[in-house]
């Protein structure tokens, strides 16, 4: 099934009740690496830094009891990013279930508030259809991680494998109405924030048409870096209590606020009441919970960011906003992030402007 579902490399650390997984994967190692690590939690996060780098689901593997337990960590961080991810652990034999058995646990129970869905393999029938329904919930809308644990016995088991292709993930798309965005045309102080949706959906060249488009400057959240090109003149920096003075001056300011993919945490938005008061606010996000969840916005869009992207790129109609532009690059160059020594500035006058205006930021 895993080679079935395209995975080619798996991170995990081997115990008693997953070793007859392990010896099966032995005898596919030239079709699947498995890449060894040094502690449970470095295969989560392994996993969860393969999916990021890749686009595909990446998958972990642990035994039971505490190699379970160890996994915890990392399946919180994929869930918290939405990180597609697939853990696969080995549980005690169904007749030791419930009877705390030796490196008994219930991983199902432990992860439920931190997966999309998990299961448990009691029954070798079911094996193969549980990971291939593994694999789709795990991409399918807002993607993220799922637990499969499988009982001993099963894993002991045999059964006859029949392939089927993997089902294709379709992009969720709401009715995006072209009435949603008629305030766009009536903007005069238009600024995206780029979220990590925006980057899963891989909707790079979308955003940075819009932003031609609708000449409006650009921030991101830490999850939405790499949407924007760093070096572009519309791309402000990060938002929030580790941004730049230029990326809140901007939202705080603008008349409409574009929202591609972010869920508005508390590190972006500070004081959810005070947050973007002068803006009308276009919210797109795959995840229906995350929509007017932290801050209350005027038109919903449910929706993966490169469909809507789409939508919005053929819907807008080109514009200028050559005085808000000019206060922005105000804003920017009042308040820079550091100073060139190729401008002049020799490392003595560098610290004399950082104690200047950012002593209360060092100390």
């Amino acid at each position: 099934c895993l080679k079935e579902q395209g995975v080619d490399t798996v991170f995990g650390y081997p115990g008693g009740t997953i070793l007859n997984i392990y010896d099966e994967m032995y005898k596919h190692s030239d079709e699947i690496t498995h890449i060894l690590v040094s502690h449970e939690q470095g295969a989560a996060h392994a996993a969860d830094g393969y999916a990021r780098s890749t686009g595909k689901v990446g998958v972990c593997m642990a035994t039971s009891g505490p190699g379970a337990t160890n996994l915890v960590t990392g399946i919180a961080t994929a869930y918290m990013d939405s990180v597609p991810l697939v853990a696969i652990t080995a549980n005690v034999a169904k007749s030791g279930l419930g009877k705390d058995s030796f490196q008994e646990i219930d991983i199902v129970g432990a992860t439920m508030p931190i997966t999309k869905h998990n299961f448990i393999v009691k029954d070798i029938e079911n094996l193969a259809d549980t990971l291939r329904k593994a694999f789709r919930i795990a991409k399918t809308g807002r993607p993220g991680p799922v637990l499969v644990d499988i009982t001993k016995d099963v894993t002991a088991a045999k059964y006859n494998y029949e392939k089927q292709e993997p089902v294709k993930v379709e992009r969720i798309s709401d009715t995006i109405k072209k009435e949603d965005i008629e305030m766009i045309k009536s903007s005069k102080k238009p600024f995206i924030l780029v979220g990590g949706g925006a980057v899963i959906s891989d909707a790079a060249k979308e955003v940075r048409e819009l932003a031609e488009l609708v000449d409006a400057p650009v921030c991101d959240s830490l999850m939405g870096k790499g949407a924007m090109d760093g070096n572009s003149k519309r791309y402000t920096g990060m938002i929030g209590m580790h941004g730049t003075k230029t990326s809140n001056y901007g939202v705080t300011m603008c008349d409409l606020l574009l929202v591609l993919g972010a869920r508005f945490s508390d590190r972006v938005i500070g004081k959810a009441k005070a947050f973007a008061n002068n803006a009308k606010i276009v919210h797109i996000d795959v995840d229906t919970a995350s929509i007017s969840r932290n801050v209350v916005v005027d038109v919903p869009i449910v929706a993966d960011a490169n469909v809507a992207l789409d939508k919005l790129n053929e819907w807008a109609e080109p514009k200028k906003t050559a005085e808000w532009q000019k206060q922005i690059k105000a804003w920017d160059e009042e308040n820079p992030l550091g100073m060139r020594r190729d401008k002049g500035m020799t490392p003595q006058m560098i610290m004399e402007h950082i104690n200047k205006n950012y002593k209360d930021a060092i100390y």
